[in-house]
């Protein structure tokens, strides 16, 4: 795991280090540099040492200097592919670093490579002999990757922080559509960034950069290709019944986590004691003795937020080495400013508080943990999948007129600060529906609805525009029902621009790699072909992956309520100070102070949009001064 970072254009040693430097808490092990002056490519590399310590340093050049690369990942099938490529006739120098596969297999293969990788990777790869420069990010986009083309230069990185360290980026504005988006979707989806011109590489795809034309004082604008996309293939069943179904993914889940386990440094695991972590530390436990396994996990405080005791159910039977850390409101305040103002870009999802804490605590320990994240997504674990088919009855039976005095009732209901209270899901469940099926999920995340963002900017702001993402994804899906086409949205953009960007950060600030045994190729191409029926079956989410875990962990872990990984975030808002010094002055001052005041006299539950403002306040300015 690495940070990495680069552009083309006039040399430029400073802002190059300057990069680099921004990335150490990416890599803190080493860092490595790479210039061509004459083609004008320039690589800044930080190390975070995981797999063949003494070899893998980067920047990694072929032994004939036609290819370069600096890579930030992991590819777990990284030995299957250097077997085929010796085969081959491919001579590796080091004894099993990843990074050295890449640079055979792109010389073997080219672009085709991609298919063939299973990991996380963000990557960026010179071909010397065709002048062109390759940037390319796994298929969920595990890793993140930015870059942007600026008075003749082009410029990437790992994080906005270390890409806005390039001069030719000095004066970048906010990108206010962006920032519409994060309060309607509670991040920012697809390639927009928070900063104008700006863009985040797509999941699924690869980047290609004529350099020649930089010699000419000129660089053309990137060809940006997709290898591959998310889908529901609803016609492709996998051979067998249910029970095959069950037992197939209960074989592809251990072979992933298997393939995860490979380390040359401790490695850990996070446990919420809900279906999907527990799940991987039963399979860690199949291949290792699990008196040598340490589970990481969270508790709360706060009784409604506490899964400690879930956690601490399935490590006393597995038998690992539990270790859990308790946070509470006092613990917090010291360090959410400072929090906020490290985490790479806003965000809206408050949960990468704990996410940080678990990351931070586990960090102490090890530096490699595994991670449930994908499992939700891949297997509709949810709460809208089960409401899917009320809201469509309710949608077509339900006059705007009845719906509009609901929704005026339901703004009645007394606030809670219980984690998913009964009145928060009936307030955004009726925001939801008050727009058409395409937008239901990115409103049921959001903070606030149209009219809210159009008031809190003082601009109208249309509906079509701001989820523009969702709409596009409803409306091109070929699959049959709302609840696939909820999978594609929630795994399409809610996973990758909200889930892995939160894990992402939060790890990688303290240093520590996340991988995500969900996500590994096999088990995906696998869950795209189940039936939604085997996924969610009679109001049970995640019923097939809870069939193949019936062997391993007890009942009442596999079918306890979900809590999520969440925050008392509403009541810790009530009992912070407002922002005193605002400095996102491109947003109502007058609305925002009336929300805290609201918020904090428990007239309103508002704490998903005033936590985007603590992060806009806290990180913007840092981004574009």
């Amino acid at each position: 795991m690495c940070g990495i970072a680069g552009f083309v254009g006039p040399e430029n040693p400073i802002a190059l280090k300057a990069m680099g430097d921004e990335l150490a808490h990416r890599g803190p092990d080493g860092e490595g540099f790479f210039s061509d002056p004459m083609r004008r490519v320039h690589f800044a590399h930080r190390r975070l040492a995981i797999l063949d310590i003494d070899g893998g340093i980067q920047p990694m050049s072929l032994p004939d200097g036609r290819l370069t690369v600096i890579f930030n990942g992991e590819i777990y099938n990284h030995r299957e592919l250097r077997s085929g490529l010796e085969a081959r006739g491919h001579r590796f120098q080091t004894s099993h670093s990843d990074t050295e596969v890449l640079l055979h297999g792109w010389l073997e293969w080219g672009a085709d490579l991609l298919l063939k990788l299973n990991g996380m990777f963000a990557f960026a790869l010179f071909d010397r002999t065709k002048d062109r420069l390759l940037l390319a990010r796994d298929r969920f986009g595990e890793k993140p990757l930015f870059w942007a083309m600026k008075n003749g230069e082009f410029v990437f990185a790992s994080e906005l922080g270390a890409l806005i360290k390039h001069p030719c980026l000095k004066g970048t504005s906010i990108d206010r559509l962006a920032i519409q988006k994060l309060f309607a979707y509670s991040f920012i989806p697809g390639t927009m960034t928070p900063l104008a011109g700006v863009q985040r590489l797509r999941p699924g795809s690869w980047l290609e950069l004529d350099v020649s034309h930089c010699r000419r004082g000129s660089l053309p604008v990137p060809v940006e290709r997709s290898y591959w996309r998310f889908s529901i293939l609803p016609d492709m069943a996998p051979p067998g019944d249910e029970d095959d179904w069950a037992e197939e993914l209960d074989h592809l889940l251990g072979k992933s986590v298997s393939a995860r386990l490979e380390s040359d440094v401790p490695l850990g695991l996070f446990l919420s004691g809900g279906v999907d972590s527990s799940a991987i530390l039963a399979h860690a436990a199949d291949r290792r003795n699990p008196k040598t396994i340490d589970a990481f996990s969270i508790g709360f405080t706060e009784s409604s937020f506490d899964e400690s005791r879930y956690a601490e159910r399935v490590a006393r039977q597995i038998g690992c080495n539990w270790h859990v850390n308790t946070c509470d409101l006092d613990g917090l305040r010291s360090e959410l400013g400072a929090l906020l103002g490290r985490i790479d870009e806003p965000m809206g999802d408050s949960s990468v508080v704990p996410t940080s804490m678990l990351c931070k605590y586990a960090s102490e320990s090890v530096k490699v943990a595994l991670s449930g994240d994908g499992g939700d997504e891949l297997f509709a674990g949810y709460d809208p999948f089960k409401i899917l088919g009320l809201a469509r009855t309710y949608h077509t039976m339900v006059p705007r007129k009845v719906h509009r005095a609901i929704s005026i009732l339901a703004c009645r209901l007394p606030p809670s600060e219980r984690n998913m209270s009964f009145d928060f899901k009936v307030r955004r469940g009726l925001r939801g529906l008050s727009l058409k099926p395409s937008m239901w999920n990115a409103a049921w995340l959001g903070a606030l609805s149209g009219q809210e963002i159009s008031e809190l900017f003082e601009d109208e702001v249309d509906s079509e525009t701001l989820y523009e993402e969702a709409i596009t994804l409803w409306e091109q899906s070929d699959a049959p029902d709302d609840a696939n086409r909820t999978l594609e949205f929630f795994t399409n953009l809610y996973l990758p621009d909200d889930i892995l960007v939160k894990s992402d950060r939060s790890s990688m600030l303290e240093s520590l790699e996340v991988r995500a045994p969900f996500l590994d190729n096999d088990v995906v191409e696998f869950a795209r072909r189940l039936p939604i029926d085997v996924k969610l079956r009679k109001g049970v989410s995640k019923w097939i992956l809870k069939r193949s875990l019936r062997h391993r962990l007890p009942e009442d872990i596999l079918h306890r309520p979900k809590k999520g990984f969440g925050a008392p975030i509403a009541r810790w808002l009530r009992e912070l100070p407002m922002p005193v010094s605002p400095r996102t002055n491109f947003l109502n001052q007058g609305v925002l102070s009336r929300r805290w005041a609201d918020h904090a006299a428990k007239r309103c539950d508002d704490r998903g949009a005033l936590w985007i403002w603590l992060g806009l306040d806290a990180r913007l300015p840092r981004l574009a001064p």
